[in-house]
């Protein structure tokens, strides 16, 4: 395997904390864009691995970060959640400026992170992810997208966020508790993108789609978390006329934990057709035998979270 030089957008997100690992121990050279170095310096820990302040907004510091670099990978998920319109705009615009900066650079490679459903559906997150795909797909580099669905695992916002809300809530309200989801574990996802970044040629031009091997309702995954966590909160499935309701309210509270694009979203189902595990020889890992494991660690923080208020 050729060691390349590698520059990632997004790398010190949820899943980009769990990619570099990989890709450090697969010999890469390894540039991480953040807005703020200074807050991850224990990525920089990592061998190869350099955390480069730069916005990534700036052409100019785009292609300078670019320079020499053989392979771009974008992670960069939801820019700006305080509005979708805002972010469709702005992710639309960073694949656009990327793709012009690769090719500008001479960076012939790019990955980019994408979602499952990508284009379909009535929300503006899936119809955005769809138009950055075909940027991707109509540009002059060599590309490979993608296409997870929810994907969960240590630090996600899926098992941590309801896990604190059934904790916090004595009935908790759940909309589109139907929707079929497949949910993705994060170690198989990052070990599809770190097998495509060693064996670069068979996986250009290609698009994984990523689920994992139960097909779950929205309901079904909030009932397994709750029981896993030994809780008894009850669950209220709503109407999609009172689910619609709840979105609008909680798309006005302090960090919209729940919005109208949720709502859309959730009304196409996150399950896949083409099994991009298969075709990359990784067998995913079931989501609900994780579950223990991933609650110990929210039950820790939850307990932390809990003693920091007490002592204000």
């Amino acid at each position: 395997m050729k060691a390349r030089q590698l520059v990632v957008l997004g790398g010190t997100g949820f899943v980009g904390s769990h990619l570099l690992p990989r890709l450090s121990a697969q010999g890469h050279r390894i540039t991480v864009l953040s807005r703020n170095r200074e807050q991850h310096r224990a990525l920089a820990v990592l061998p190869g691995v350099s955390i480069r302040s730069a916005d990534i907004y700036d052409d100019a510091a785009l292609r300078s970060a670019l320079a020499g670099a053989d392979v771009a990978i974008n992670l960069v998920g939801i820019l700006n959640p305080h509005g979708m319109n805002t972010f469709r705009r702005t992710h639309v615009d960073l694949t656009r400026r990327l793709i012009a900066a690769c090719v500008d650079s001479g960076v012939p490679r790019l990955h980019q992170m994408s979602s499952l459903k990508a284009g379909q559906g009535l929300s503006d997150y899936l119809k955005t992810r769809g138009e950055a795909e075909a940027l991707v797909k109509a540009s002059s580099l060599h590309w490979t997208i993608y296409q997870p669905s929810v994907i969960f695992g240590e630090g996600d916002g899926l098992v941590s966020r309801f896990a604190a809300l059934l904790r916090q809530a004595p009935v908790l309200p759940l909309a589109r508790a139907q929707s079929r989801l497949a949910p993705t574990w994060v170690g198989d996802v990052t070990e599809a993108i770190a097998r495509c970044v060693r064996d670069d040629h068979p996986a250009r031009g290609h698009s994984y789609e990523l689920y994992g091997p139960e097909v779950l309702t929205l309901g079904g995954i909030v009932r397994a978390i709750r029981d896993a966590a030994g809780l008894h909160t009850p669950i209220l499935p709503l109407p999609d006329s009172l689910g619609r309701l709840q979105a609008q309210v909680a798309g006005m509270l302090p960090g919209k934990p729940f919005s109208m694009d949720n709502f859309r979203s959730l009304r196409t189902d996150s399950v896949g057709k083409t099994d991009g595990y298969a075709a990359l020889g990784i067998v995913p890992q079931p989501f609900t035998p994780w579950l223990p494991l991933l609650l110990q660690g929210a039950a820790r923080q939850h307990r932390l979270d809990d003693m920091r208020k007490r002592q204000r």
